[in-house]
């Protein structure tokens, strides 16, 4: 709790430097933004994990900032606090309807502020199981997204995307160049889903190399082709050019400690495709999604398998 990270943001230089000194008091680090649109650059740069947002902003309000964020795949679960002005309704129920998780109204007490930002953290930390390197939802948020789409009965499709040679990348360039290529693979994902997908979609990641999408029906294909495209051009940049050059990694075999040669990384997609359809939990779509998966890396290159 002490050593999360709280975004403040507030173009009154006063406010951001009396909060960011009390949140700092109580072990927080603390990073501040004066307008809108540096509060959506922060957003992206830090990744924080709780943010104060006043609602009057230049550049861009503070409302509109809400918005933008829970449109967004990747930021849309980052917990947020609206400032707003005393007896200001209307702009509290702007913010509760536009997904603000709590407000405080100006000139707020400092121990209501501290109290408020630690009950957000704890309910956050509760219901999310965010991924540490990419901060994408984790196993539990998947569950709950599957389960919560086949109570809708709304047709959609279920992608189940595993990085193929990660382990040997990992093991031959070191864990950081391994973090990185995750998160390459993370941010690839993400940004496909956003161009080719539809609005509501969700991306998880299960953990290591593998990642889940669940998107509408009819928007799967070209979400897999646009990863794919997206991943054959970008991940090779994260090899050596000796190696790249050559095709491949000489890797040592963990099960049979003999040298075995690993291509370059490509991707293995299983598609569940026309959901919910016979399917009554979130475990059988995430199974069959795991075999089709598995189909795929039969396969040569990047390749997805639809059913």
């Amino acid at each position: 709790m002490a050593e999360a990270k709280i975004l403040v943001v507030d173009d009154e230089p006063d406010v951001l430097e009396v909060v960011k000194s009390r949140l700092k008091l109580y072990g927080f680090q603390v990073i501040t933004a004066g307008d809108g649109e540096e509060a959506l650059r922060q957003v992206e740069r830090e990744g924080p994990d709780l943010m104060l947002l006043d609602v009057n902003l230049p550049k861009k309000d503070g409302l509109e900032v809400l918005r933008i964020l829970r449109e967004d795949i990747l930021h849309r679960h980052l917990p947020i606090i609206m400032l707003t002005a005393k007896g200001d309704i209307a702009d509290k129920l702007a913010g509760i309807e536009a997904g603000a998780d709590d407000y405080i109204t100006k000139p707020f007490d400092s121990t209501e502020l501290i109290a408020r930002t630690r009950m957000i953290l704890m309910r956050t930390s509760r219901g999310l199981d965010a991924n540490p390197l990419t901060r994408l939802p984790g196993n539990i948020s998947i569950a709950r997204e599957l389960e919560s789409r086949l109570r809708n009965k709304k047709e959609f499709s279920f992608l189940y995307i595993d990085q193929d040679n990660f382990k040997c990348f990992n093991d031959h360039y070191g864990y950081q160049r391994g973090d990185k290529a995750i998160k390459t693979t993370a941010s690839i994902i993400i940004k496909v889903v956003k161009n080719e997908g539809s609005d509501g979609d969700f991306v998880g990641h299960i953990g290591g190399d593998d990642f889940v999408v669940i998107t509408g029906k009819g928007k799967e294909d070209a979400i897999c082709r646009g990863i794919i495209d997206s991943f054959t051009r970008e991940i090779i940049l994260l090899y050596d050019e000796e190696d790249r050059k050559r095709g491949y990694l000489g890797c040592e075999s963990r099960e049979c400690s003999r040298k075995d040669k690993a291509g370059i990384m490509t991707l293995s997609i299983g598609v569940v495709a026309g959901l919910p359809g016979s399917m009554a939990h979130s475990a059988e779509i995430s199974l069959r999604g795991a075999e089709l998966k598995e189909k795929a890396k039969a396969l040569p290159g990047s390749r997805y398998v639809k059913a």
